[in-house]
This record gives structure tokens, C-alpha cells and sequence, in this order.
């Protein structure tokens, strides 16, 4: 069996694309960073937000790479012995081959969508099905219209199971996604309020979502939320689609896959549920109902691919939170310690809330307190200030000590908090900072959570750099 993932012919089949120069016997990987690329991958370069990935080709078959694919209006700009595929447009390019690799697929396909939790779906459905079998899924969140046919491009023929994640923020850029994928699987963690910005309400979002049914192959099942608002406008979506299956988790009665009873933990969730008519009892390492629900869904599409069930409740033990998504580290200060937990990868509010719950349940020392600080959550419309002000009734009820609040939206939470709970307001992030890490003492619990754009990430740094500690471990008793 050969060692490449593609030839160099196949590849210019797929793209339509003419080749140049002393082309290599085959190609080892696919990569669209000239920084990180390693020798034998083929790098493409793509015209970025910010770059035009042209201008690292020299550097990147300098690092190693195999050959560039550029489109032929830059061609020239390369010497003639330089190693080449030349297509019209690099993204089209990555975009037929992405499609020709699903034809050669023979792996039973799982897309997963929804406004919460994409990623530590699609992570700890990797974790259960790579132990069962050769398994391909999207790497970090590469979920929109060049992450998806990336992964696509990326998938070696012969594995047993595929994992693509698939996002938006506006309607109409699910389909197009999907229907590269065609999966077997269509799982829709949740609805929520996300977006609103671009959407006219909750209902547009869901069939926003719902578009994922518009590529499912014949035959295929739609997995969804049934404690979610949207599940029934969701399930006449799919029929509308002609998706025949649908197949539903939750703590309904009704849910297929029912969440019977969960013990949260300050790092994990002990879970009991039965799945499929199955009863199962485990241990899920990430803490939260909102994790333990995401789950079952996780569980519910292993069964259906034909894992094996009780092999796939343990390996859930092992998961753990992606970079940004609820990582834990530990800070030492002076003879103590306090945790903080990092979840500035994105924020909305219902993931806000669910970070807070996480907060609430975390332990702290004797003179500990829970610390919420807060960036904006962005692309909310209108409604943006009612949202952020909500996020009241969550630090309340979970006993948040203190808030540091930063964004002209967090204002709104800012102005609606009891002053015995406001720990410091600033416009930005960068002028909070200081704010927050002369806060902190030994035995407090510290969430730090944002949207992307919040650019809360540096006051994790922060709070790392001057009082630099270990990972958490999970010494919770289940």
C-alpha cells in the first residue's frame, strides 16, 4: 500500500490543473501554511484575509514541500523548474480535490453543526472512534469554506470513520459544505441565540442549521437535541429533506438517547443514560450538563456507525478540553494556588452561561472566589445589550463572587451587577488585564471567557506568565 496520500496526477485529474516542473512520485499531506509545512506535503496557496499565499510559495518548496498548487495568472512568477500544479483558482482547486477525495472514500461520514459545542463533539468523537478503528477528522475548528474542503483533501482512502465539523454565521453556507461531505450522520448539538446579528431570530438559525440535511446521503440519520426549543422545527426540516431517520438525545422521555442522571464534577461528569435501549453508566472528562448532554450525541452516532458501544462510554473518560475551550492550568501564588479556566476561544450566551455553571461547580480554597472575567460577546444584534445584561441571572445563581467586565457590551452586565460582585470595568481587554491579575490570590477559581474578537486570550497569558503553575488534574472521585 503506497505511503502517499495523493499523486501528483491524481490530484491534477481532480483539479483540472496542468503540471510543471520535476513533480515528486507523490504527496505526503496537504497544507495551506508555508510555516508549518512539512517535507512531501503539497502546499496551496490560498488568497487569505490578510495574505495572498503566493507569495510564500518560494518559501514553502524551500521548506520542503513537495510541490505548490498557484493559479496560472501567477504562474510566471515562479521559476520555470519550479515544482507546480496550475489551476485558475487555488480555493476551486482544493475544492474539486476535497470532492474527489470523498469519492474515493469508503469511511461511513459524520458532520456534526450546532451553536454550542461543534468542536468537543467532533473531539471526543474522534477520541471514541479513533480506538475502533483508522479515523480522519477536521483539525481545530476548520469548519467553513476552505477548512471543510481542507479536511476533505486531507482524508486518507482507507480509514474506517470521517469527522467534519461544520459551522456559519449566515444562512446558505451550510449546504454547499454538506454537500461536500455527504455524510452518513448529521448530528445538531443545539440551537441558540448566535448570530443574531444576521439572522432575523432563533428560527432562522435553526434552519440555518438545518441545512446540513440537504447533503446527507440516502439513508442517512439526523441526530438532534431533543431538550432543545428548536428540535420539532429541526425534525420537519429533515423530512422536508427526505431524511427518513431521525434519532434524538436528551433528557425527554421521548430522546432515543436519554441522560437519566449526571453527577457533575469539578472536572468531569459522571453520566448515567441509556442509549439506543442500552444501559450504560461513565465517566466523561469534561465538566458540565451541557457536556455531558453533548455526550450522548456523541455516543448516539458511535452506536449507529457500528462502534462498539461500552468501548466507546470508556474512551470518553479520556477527553479532554480543547485549547480554549475550558483548558485548566493551575497558578501559584505565594504558598498557594488558584485554578483558571480558559474559555476565550469564542463566547455567545448560551456558552457563557454554561462556562458560568462550570465556574459555580469548581472548587476553591478557604478564602478562594469564583472570578468570572467577562469580554464581549459578539454578532448579536439589537439585542446584544438585553443579552449580555441576562448573563445576571447565571452569575447569581451560581454563586460567582466577583465580575471583571471589559467591551462596551459587557457594560450592560456591568451596570445591572450588585456592587458587592463588580471586580473592575475597563473598555478593552488590554486595559483589564492589570485589573485582573493584581486581583487574584491564592484559592480563587478564575474564568476567563470572550469572543474571538474580545481578544481575551492575552489575559490568560497574562495571569500564566506571572504566576506560572501546572495543567489541573483530574482527581475527581467517580
Amino acid at each position: 500500500m503506497s505511503d502517499f496520500l495523493w499523486t501528483p496526477a491524481a490530484m491534477a485529474e481532480a483539479m483540472g490543473a496542468e503540471m510543471h516542473g520535476d513533480l515528486p512520485a507523490g504527496v505526503t499531506g496537504i497544507s495551506i501554511d508555508s510555516r508549518t509545512i512539512k517535507p512531501g506535503e503539497a502546499y496551496f496557496a490560498i488568497l487569505g484575509d490578510v495574505h495572498d499565499g503566493h507569495r510564500f510559495v518560494d518559501a514553502a518548496l524551500k521548506n520542503g514541500a513537495a510541490l505548490a498548487v498557484v493559479e496560472a495568472a501567477q504562474c510566471e512568477d515562479f521559476g520555470a523548474d519550479a515544482r507546480l500544479l496550475v489551476v485558475d483558482d487555488v480555493l476551486d482547486g482544493l475544492v474539486a480535490l476535497g470532492k474527489a477525495a470523498r469519492a474515493r472514500l469508503g469511511a461511513r461520514v459524520v458532520a456534526v453543526t450546532g451553536s454550542v459545542g461543534k468542536t468537543s463533539t467532533k473531539e471526543a468523537l474522534l477520541r471514541v472512534l479513533s480506538a475502533q478503528g483508522p479515523t480522519h477528522a477536521s483539525v481545530a475548528s476548520f469548519n467553513n469554506h476552505w477548512g471543510v474542503p481542507l479536511t476533505l483533501a486531507r482524508c486518507p482512502a482507507d480509514v474506517r470513520f470521517a469527522i467534519f465539523e461544520i459551522g456559519m454565521n449566515h444562512a446558505s453556507e451550510i449546504e454547499p459544505l454538506v454537500k461536500m461531505v455527504r455524510p452518513h450522520y448529521a448530528v445538531i448539538t443545539t440551537v441558540e441565540t448566535v448570530h443574531l446579528e444576521f439572522f432575523a431570530g432563533i428560527e432562522a438559525i435553526a434552519d440555518a442549521k438545518a441545512e446540513i440535511f440537504l447533503g446527507l446521503e440516502p439513508e442517512g440519520v439526523a441526530i438532534l437535541n431533543r431538550d432543545n426549543d428548536q428540535f420539532a422545527r429541526l425534525a420537519k426540516s429533515a423530512k422536508k429533506a427526505g431524511v427518513s431517520r431521525v434519532v434524538s438525545f436528551g433528557t425527554d422521555k421521548k430522546a432515543d438517547a436519554r441522560l437519566i442522571d449526571v453527577a457533575l464534577h469539578p472536572t468531569c461528569s459522571a453520566v448515567h443514560a441509556n442509549v439506543l435501549g442500552q444501559d450504560i453508566t461513565y465517566k466523561f472528562g469534561m465538566p458540565g450538563r451541557h457536556m455531558a448532554m453533548n455526550s450522548l450525541a456523541v455516543l448516539t452516532a458511535a452506536s449507529l456507525i457500528g462502534a462498539d458501544l461500552a468501548l466507546a462510554a470508556l474512551a470518553l473518560s479520556q477527553v479532554v478540553p480543547a485549547e480554549g475551550r475550558g483548558t485548566r492550568q493551575l497558578l501559584q501564588i505565594g504558598g498557594g494556588e488558584a485554578l483558571l479556566i480558559d474559555e476565550t476561544f469564542n463566547a455567545n450566551p448560551a456558552s457563557t452561561s454554561a462556562a458560568l455553571n462550570v465556574l459555580g461547580a469548581a472548587g476553591i480554597g478557604a478564602q478562594g472566589r469564583r472570578i468570572a472575567v467577562l469580554g464581549d460577546m459578539l454578532e448579536l444584534g439589537p439585542r446584544g445589550g438585553e443579552l449580555h445584561a441576562g448573563l445576571l441571572e447565571a452569575v447569581t445563581s451560581n454563586a460567582i463572587d466577583l465580575v471583571f467586565c471589559c467591551g462596551p457590551l459587557m457594560r450592560n452586565l456591568w451596570d445591572a451587577l450588585p456592587s458587592s460582585k463588580r471586580g473592575g470595568y475597563a473598555g478593552d481587554a488590554k486595559a483589564l488585564e492589570s485589573q485582573v491579575v493584581s486581583a487574584i490570590r491564592a484559592g480563587d477559581a478564575v474564568l476567563v471567557k470572550g469572543s474571538k474578537g474580545s481578544k481575551m486570550g492575552p489575559i490568560v497569558a497574562a495571569l500564566a506568565k506571572r504566576f506560572p503553575g501546572n495543567a489541573a488534574l483530574d482527581d475527581a472521585a467517580v
